[in-house]
């Protein structure tokens, strides 16, 4: 007997399909998620949630791997795996201690699963949606909705347009690698670059500032340039190949 296609094609391959019918027709913000897209969701979060490290041939890494260079290595590089015009889908690697800062993704669903060391992800949401175009220094009444450390043994990491749409990415206790689909990908020509927040102390925030007793706590966020210590490198993906 013919072993069956699941068994063939692999699971990267098979995300990549899960992930393009999912978001070839994906809700938009403030609509009501279709029946179809749900269930293309849930199937697409159940495969996330199998996909190893040794899928994509990765080997985890240790801190003692990166000897000290000059000049310094990027904190964090990026493996892409494959690209289309409804999502893209990589892998990014974390040094230890680094973190990728607090931005956001404009209109945009994604998924991220870790494939080895441990992540801190701290989600946030705007309140309020401005019409206009975002700019330094611009104020973001904000809601942080959860932090949550993840490993390779958790669930997906999962947002949406509406939804734990910001979020900060921090490695613990070593380095650690994730991989990511975002739908549709950054296009700063469509309206979807990718901005950076700061979260404004109690000090920083002074009228702002009020006294609430709720699970999720409202901030304001700065929004701000690129962080200096924050770039991102690239490397070779060594994984199975995809073609869609």
């Amino acid at each position: 007997m013919m072993p069956c296609d699941s068994n063939m094609t692999s699971i990267v391959q098979r995300i990549a399909r899960q992930a393009l019918l999912t978001f070839r027709s994906p809700p938009r913000i403030g609509e009501e998620a279709s029946k179809s897209f749900l269930e293309n969701h849930s199937k697409l979060k159940s495969l996330m949630t199998e996909v190893r490290a040794a899928d994509l041939h990765l080997v985890p890494r240790r801190a003692s791997d990166s000897p000290p260079a000059v000049p310094a290595p990027p904190p964090v590089t990026y493996m892409h795996i494959c690209e289309t015009d409804q999502f893209s889908m990589g892998v990014f690697l974390l040094k230890s201690g680094a973190s990728i800062p607090l931005h956001d993704h404009p209109g945009m669903h994604g998924m991220l699963k870790v494939m080895y060391g441990k992540v801190r992800i701290s989600c946030f949401d705007r309140l309020q949606r401005s019409p206009q175009a975002a700019q330094p220094g611009a104020l973001r009444r904000s809601v942080l909705r959860s932090t949550a450390e993840y490993t390779e043994d958790s669930d997906p990491c999962v947002l949406s347009p509406d939804r734990d749409n910001l979020h900060q990415i921090d490695a613990v206790d070593g380095p650690t690698a994730f991989m990511d689909i975002l739908a549709p990908p950054y296009d700063p020509d469509d309206g979807r670059d990718c901005h950076y927040y700061r979260v404004l102390t109690d000090a920083e925030e002074g009228e702002h500032t009020e006294q609430r007793e709720q699970k999720e706590k409202e901030v304001w966020l700065m929004e701000i340039s690129q962080p200096p210590e924050f770039w991102c490198g690239g490397e070779p993906y060594p994984g199975p190949e995809v073609s869609l």
